[in-house]
């Protein structure tokens, strides 16, 4: 697919029309700091659309950046971390689960960014869990992969595969777009 446009439309907290005007939806979900926004930046192609930063927990709404003028883009905030502590871990929390529950979503693919370095996480496993008993498509990016060699990566896949023997695991590097093409082919695949 080739992306020609890409704008931010808005920034929600909660319950909004933008859910409910049927155009299909990419959603990015991961753990703060595995580089979500700029693993989306990196597939837009147009700049720096999601926020991105040095701070863990910088996205705190759920944007959603229409694309092609065809389809939205949605980064969910990172889960995990958050500033001011429980409360906000919590109120994210709530936040994600409410988007990924909401009737009626036109959710294509929900693209689970996890750190190639890292593998899968507890939170990472939960957040399947959920994905999961609520019938969504998930891709799992494995991103980072410019920092590992050749065994480091075989070894991470082979170990995601065996938990997560269910989903489509796509190595990625938001730094050098190797695989943009393929990822962004099998991210817009409709559901089987």
């Amino acid at each position: 697919m080739n992306i020609t446009s890409a704008i931010f439309v808005k920034g929600i907290t909660g319950p909004d029309s933008i859910l409910r005007d049927l155009v299909p939806e990419i959603a990015f979900i991961g753990r703060s700091n595995v580089g979500k926004s700029s693993t989306i930046n990196s597939l837009l192609g147009q700049g720096v659309l999601a926020r991105t930063g040095k701070k863990q927990g910088k996205t705190r709404e759920i944007n959603f950046f229409k694309v092609n003028d065809k389809m939205y883009f949605v980064d969910l905030p990172g889960y995990g971390f958050a500033q001011g502590g429980y409360e906000d871990r919590e109120a994210i929390r709530e936040m994600i689960l409410e988007y990924f529950t909401f009737p009626g979503i036109n959710l294509r693919t929900v693209a689970l960014i996890i750190d190639g370095k890292v593998g899968l996480t507890e939170f990472d496993r939960d957040m399947l869990d959920i994905l999961r008993d609520n019938g969504h498509r998930v891709v799992v990016i494995m991103n980072k992969m410019d920092r590992l060699n050749q065994k480091e990566t075989s070894e991470t896949l082979s170990r995601i595969a065996k938990e997560a023997p269910d989903m489509e695991v796509i190595p990625y590097s938001a730094i050098t777009k190797a695989g943009k093409d393929r990822l962004l082919k099998i991210l817009i695949a409709k559901k089987a």
